[in-house]
C-alpha cells in the first residue's frame, strides 16, 4: 500500500477511536485519558497492531498538545492571581511539595533508577491534574464551595513549581554539566520573572496584540505566538511547554476567554494525540510487572493529596466535610504527569520500566481521582462528631 495512504487509514482510525473513546467515558462520566493512554498501549509497541506509519506525525502532534495544553492552563490565571496566590498559600505549596514529591522519588531510588529516576518519578507523583480536577469540579457543581480557592490555590502553586521544576528537568535529562544546568535554570527563573512582570505591566497591551475580532485571524496569532515562543524557550533550553503556559499568563481578560473557547477543539485534538503516542511508545508487557508497585504509589500519594488538602483547608477555617472534599479533589493525576514521563522517555535517559510504571500510575488515579471526589460527603462522615439523640427521638 502506498505509504500516504497507510497513514491517512491510520490517522482515520485513530481519530475516529479516540472519538468512540471519548463517547464512552463521557457515558460513565469520567475523563477520556485513561481511555487514550489505554488505546495508545493496545495499538503501539508489543500491542495488537504497530501503527509505525503515523509515528512522525504523531510526534509533531503530540508536541503541539503539549504546547496547547499549557498555554490553556496558563489562561486560566492572571500574573495577578498567581502573585496573589503565592503570597497567600506558599505554605500549603511547601507542605504539598514535600509530602508528595517523596513518595515518587524515594521509590525511584529504591529502585536504582538513580537521581534521574528520582527526579522524574518524584514529579509524576507531585502534580495533581488541573483540568481533570477543573471539570470534576464543574461537574460537581462545587466551584461556588469554600473549599474550592484553597483546591484551586494548591493548583495554581503547582503550576508555578511546574515552571521551574520543567527547565530543571530538561536540563538533567539532556546531561548538562553542572554549570550547565546552573545556568538554564537562571535562564528559566530569568524568564519567568520578566514574562510575569510584563503581564503585570503589558498584559492589556498583549491581549490586544493578540486579539482580533475575525476568529480566523485570532486563531492564526493565537497559534503562530504559542508556537514561537515554545520553539524560543526551547533553543533556551527552557521547556516549550512552560513557554507556552507563561505567554497564556500573560494573556487576560476578554481575549484570554475567547481564545479559550477557540483553542479548545484544537487542544483536545492535539491532546489526545499526545496521550495515545505516549501509550504507543510504551510497551503494554512491561506494565504488569510493575502494577504492584504502581498500586502502592497511588495508594501512598492519595492519602498525602488528602492530607495536603484537608490541612490547607484546615488553616482556612473549613469543616471536616470541606477537608475531606478539597483532599480528595486533588488525587488525581493526568497531564502534567504524562508530560513529565513523556520528556523523560523521549530523552532516553530513563528505563522502560519507569515509563511502564508512569503510565499505569496515571491510569490508576485518573480514574481512581473523580470517582473518589464524587463520594467525598460520604468520606467525611466517619469524621464528622456524633450527634446526641434528642430528647423527643424516643417518643
Amino acid at each position: 500500500m502506498h505509504g500516504t495512504a497507510l497513514i491517512l487509514i491510520e490517522l482515520g482510525a485513530v481519530f475516529l477511536g479516540l472519538g468512540l473513546l471519548g463517547r464512552l467515558a463521557a457515558k460513565f462520566g469520567m475523563t477520556p485519558v485513561p481511555l487514550y493512554l489505554v488505546g495508545g498501549l493496545l495499538f503501539g509497541s508489543g500491542g495488537m497492531i504497530n501503527l509505525e506509519g503515523i509515528s512522525e506525525f504523531g510526534e509533531i502532534a503530540s508536541e503541539i498538545g503539549v504546547i496547547l495544553l499549557l498555554l490553556m492552563l496558563g489562561l486560566e490565571y492572571t500574573a495577578r492571581e498567581l502573585v496573589t496566590g503565592l503570597k497567600s498559600s506558599w505554605l500549603a505549596g511547601v507542605v504539598d511539595l514535600v509530602l508528595n514529591f517523596a513518595p515518587g522519588a524515594a521509590l525511584a531510588l529504591f529502585m536504582g533508577w538513580g537521581f534521574v529516576g528520582a527526579l522524574v518519578l518524584g514529579g509524576v507523583t507531585y502534580v495533581s491534574s488541573s483540568g481533570i480536577i477543573a471539570k470534576v469540579l464543574s461537574d460537581l457543581g462545587r466551584l461556588g464551595n469554600r473549599e474550592t480557592p484553597v483546591v484551586l490555590s494548591i493548583l495554581v502553586l503547582e503550576d508555578l513549581a511546574m515552571a521551574i521544576y520543567l527547565p530543571v528537568l530538561t536540563a538533567t535529562l539532556a546531561g548538562l554539566s553542572f554549570w550547565g544546568g546552573l545556568r538554564t535554570v537562571g535562564v528559566a527563573m530569568a524568564t519567568i520573572t520578566l514574562v510575569l512582570l510584563a503581564a503585570l505591566r503589558f498584559g492589556p497591551q498583549i491581549s490586544r496584540l493578540i486579539h482580533s475580532s475575525d476568529q480566523e485571524n485570532f486563531l492564526l496569532k493565537l497559534i503562530g505566538a504559542a508556537l514561537l515562543v515554545a520553539g524560543l524557550a526551547s533553543a533556551m533550553h527552557v521547556s516549550a511547554a512552560v513557554g507556552a503556559f507563561m505567554l497564556g499568563i500573560a494573556i487576560s481578560g476578554s481575549t484570554a476567554h475567547s481564545a479559550t473557547k477557540v483553542l479548545e477543539p484544537l487542544r483536545d485534538l492535539f491532546a489526545a494525540m499526545f496521550f495515545v503516542v505516549f501509550g504507543l511508545n510504551t510497551d503494554p508487557t512491561t506494565i504488569p510487572a510493575v502494577l504492584p508497585l504502581a498500586i502502592l504509589l497511588a495508594v501512598v500519594t492519595s492519602l498525602t493529596k488528602v492530607a495536603t488538602g484537608a490541612w490547607a483547608a484546615k488553616r482556612a477555617g473549613i469543616g471536616i466535610p470541606g477537608r475531606v472534599r478539597a483532599g480528595v479533589a486533588l488525587i488525581a493525576r493526568g497531564e502534567f504527569s504524562i508530560v513529565i514521563a513523556g520528556l523523560a522517555v523521549a530523552s532516553g535517559a530513563v528505563t522502560g520500566e519507569l515509563a511502564a510504571l508512569a503510565t499505569a500510575y496515571v491510569l490508576l488515579l485518573a480514574v481512581f481521582g473523580p470517582i473518589a471526589a464524587r463520594f467525598a460527603e460520604h468520606l467525611s462522615r466517619p469524621f464528622l462528631p456524633k450527634r446526641s439523640p434528642s430528647p423527643d427521638a424516643a417518643i
